[in-house]
């Protein structure tokens, strides 16, 4: 910086202020001791992106959206919002929760063993985690994320100006030494997902959770944020690791079991947290829609779905085409959700054969940081006929490969 600011003949603190403010941007990333470097590619240039169009003809597994058939009739929940909004229209100045929808939403996390903690509503997962981020963390700050992991939360992370530390995770969640590793360098934040791992169906286990709480227990500054959003389309049980650290969230949103559509996702944590994101909120948005929260409320209070059946509708397809991978010599990973990993040598060229086969896939680069290459398989779109076929076509794409877990 004293030599760009000679050179430029200008102050040191103008140089300073001016990578600070790249950094915030997300134009360069800094590595401590390593130096700045300028981003592979802009903060705002969406992982999303990297996806494969399917073209007639072509079944498209690239999407990651859930079963349509799965998705509950809305109709009834919709008039019936509706008619609460005739009755008395929301207005300026009112609570930003729909008070049945946080006693039943309370209720279900007291159920699922989620600590005591206050309720927030927000747009979605994804937008739960951003305020709760932003709500703790200064821009430079190292989170420790999924490595496979959710590509929108690896785009998030650069987009705040923060810095993504992978965590490698097995079938059974993050990898306890990874978690140690990561804090112990500084990480300020964790992100677990708890079920329904994506891209990788991981789900924390009971005893993986015992294990990364005795490693949070060493870090009570961590701030801990948890992603449910397997919620209701899985029938493994949930491991709340909330609760060790000081600062901590759990985000549960409707989106895979009742519609992408309806933006909406309960948000708990400790006092301080969910008061910091409601305070923001409300210079913002101000609060979600209450006609979509009596909408999401009517749809959970009625039971219009079915979490038994959507885990077993999901969980036959995914076991079937992993049984058949494995039976072609092929490793595959999916222990809940809608999506299974398989493990690849040369990414770019198993998703251009399995194109050309007639399948458009996810390619692994929208989820992985230092993790070997992959490519998901959404099982959502596929009927029991549709196994062997796929399965064969991956074998063909997949190439010789020696995978050691996820990471």
């Amino acid at each position: 910086m004293r030599e760009l600011a000679s050179l430029l003949g200008v102050n040191p603190n103008t140089v300073a202020a001016a990578y600070r403010t790249l950094r915030e941007r997300g134009v360069i990333e800094t590595a401590g001791r390593r130096g700045s470097r300028v981003r592979s590619r802009p903060a705002s240039t969406a992982r999303g992106s990297l996806r494969i169009e399917a073209p007639p003809g072509v079944r498209d597994l690239g999407e990651g959206n859930p079963d349509p058939v799965l998705l509950p009739d809305i109709g009834e929940a919709l008039a019936d919002a509706a008619e609460a909004y005739a009755r008395q229209p929301g207005m300026y100045g009112e609570v930003p929760v729909l008070p049945e929808l946080s006693a039943f939403a309370r209720a279900a996390m007291d159920a699922d063993g989620v600590p005591a903690g206050p309720l927030a509503v927000t747009s979605g997962a994804l937008d739960a985690i951003e305020r709760v981020l932003s709500a703790h963390l200064k821009p430079g700050d190292p989170v420790a994320v999924e490595d496979p992991g959710w590509g929108g939360l690896l785009d998030l992370v650069p987009a705040l100006g923060l810095r993504a530390v992978p965590v490698a995770l097995d079938d059974e969640g993050p990898l306890p030494g990874d978690v140690e590793r990561a804090l112990r360098a500084g990480a300020r934040a964790l992100v677990v997902t708890g079920r329904a791992q994506n891209p990788t169906g991981a789900a924390v286990s009971g005893r993986r959770a015992e294990e990364l709480r005795a490693v949070l227990a060493e870090y009570p500054g961590v701030l801990l944020i948890e992603d449910d959003h397997g919620h209701a389309i899985v029938d493994l049980p949930l491991h709340p690791l909330g609760g060790v650290t000081e600062r901590w969230a759990l985000v549960r949103s409707v989106a895979k079991a009742y519609g992408p559509d309806l933006r909406l996702a309960v948000l708990t944590g400790d006092a301080l947290t969910v008061d910091r994101v409601t305070g923001r909120q409300r210079l913002g948005p101000g609060w979600v829609s209450m006609l979509l929260q009596r909408t999401v409320a009517h749809l959970w209070m009625s039971g219009a779905v079915d979490a038994a059946v959507i885990a077993r509708s999901y969980g036959e397809r995914r076991d079937a085409l992993i049984g058949a991978l494995e039976a072609r010599g092929v490793p595959a990973f999916g222990r809940s959700g809608m999506n299974v990993w398989v493990p690849v040598s040369d990414e770019t060229g198993a998703v251009a054969r399995l194109l050309q086969s007639g399948w458009a896939v996810a390619p692994g680069a929208r989820f992985r940081m230092d993790s070997p290459q992959g490519v998901r398989l959404t099982v959502s779109p596929l009927a029991a006929a549709d196994i062997a076929p796929l399965a064969d076509a991956v074998a063909a794409a997949a190439g010789p490969v020696r995978p050691v877990g996820h990471g």
